[in-house]
C-alpha cells in the first residue's frame, strides 16, 4: 500500500484511499488461497486498467468464477458475468458465503471501503500499532453489515482490521478480519495474510474462521479471466 501523508486530523477519504490498495496495490497482481479447515480454495485479484478482477477456483464446477470492480473518479461499480453479459452484481449476493467458507464477496471485494462519508471517531493500537479508527455506515446497497469499523496503520497505510455489525441496536458484531502479516512489494505494502472470524450476534461467539493468504507477487504472473 502506498502511504500517505497523514496529520493530526486526517480526512478519512484520505486513510480509505491508502486501505483499498489492498487489493489492488499499484500495477500488482495478487494470487492466494482462502483457506478454511482442510479446504482451500484458489483466488486471484487483478487489476486491469479502472477495473479490479476477483476470481476463485470453484470445486462444483472446477472453473474460475469472476466478477469485478470498475472504478470511477465519485463511485464504483460491481459487475459480474451473465450469459455471456456483464452485469450489476446483485445486491441479494453480496453477503453470500465464498465455497462454504466465511468469506463472502463483498468481502472479498472490500466492498465496504468504498462506501462515502466515513468518519475517522480516533486512534487505537491494533496488535501493538498505531491505527486510525474510521466509522462507515452502509449507503443503502445490499450486503450483510449496516455499520463497519475500519482500522488503518498510521504510518504505513496498511488495513489492520475491519469488523463489520448488523442493523440492531445497540449493533452486534457479524465478522472481524484481523490482519496476521503485510507484506513490502517496493515502495507498497499489501496483505499477507488475514484471519477472517464470524460471530453469532446472539452469543456473540466465534461460529467459523477463515485465512485469506496472498503470495509475494512476481512480475510477469498471471493478468485475470477475461
Amino acid at each position: 500500500m502506498g502511504q500517505v501523508a497523514m496529520g493530526q486530523n486526517p480526512a478519512a477519504d484520505d486513510i480509505l484511499a491508502t486501505a483499498r490498495d489492498v487489493a489492488t496495490l499499484q500495477n500488482q497482481n495478487l494470487t492466494g488461497n482462502i483457506r478454511k479447515g482442510n479446504q482451500k480454495i484458489q483466488v486471484g485479484l487483478y487489476l486491469m486498467g479502472e477495473k479490479i478482477q476477483f476470481t476463485f477456483l470453484s470445486s462444483k464446477t472446477g472453473k474460475w468464477e469472476p466478477f469485478e470492480m470498475r472504478l470511477k473518479e465519485d463511485h464504483y461499480d460491481l459487475l459480474e458475468k451473465k450469459d455471456g453479459k456483464t452485469v450489476q452484481f446483485p445486491d441479494s449476493k453480496l453477503g453470500q458465503a465464498i465455497e462454504g467458507t466465511d468469506l463472502s464477496y463483498e468481502d472479498l471485494a472490500m466492498h465496504f471501503l468504498y462506501w462515502p462519508n466515513g468518519t475517522v471517531v480516533g486512534s487505537e493500537k491494533v496488535k501493538g500499532q498505531d491505527c486510525w479508527k474510521v466509522r462507515l455506515q452502509n449507503p443503502g446497497k445490499g450486503g450483510s453489515y449496516t455499520l463497519v469499523y475500519v482500522w488503518v496503520h498510521k504510518k504505513a497505510g496498511a488495513l489492520m482490521q475491519v469488523v463489520g455489525y448488523n442493523g440492531e441496536s445497540p449493533a452486534k458484531a457479524l465478522k472481524q478480519f484481523l490482519v496476521n502479516e503485510i507484506m513490502k512489494v517496493g515502495d507498497a505494502y499489501t496483505l499477507r495474510e488475514m484471519r477472517v472470524s464470524s460471530f453469532d450476534p446472539r452469543t456473540n461467539t466465534t461460529v467459523g474462521l477463515t485465512y485469506v493468504e496472498f503470495d509475494k507477487p512476481k512480475a510477469g504472473g498471471p493478468q485475470g479471466v477475461r
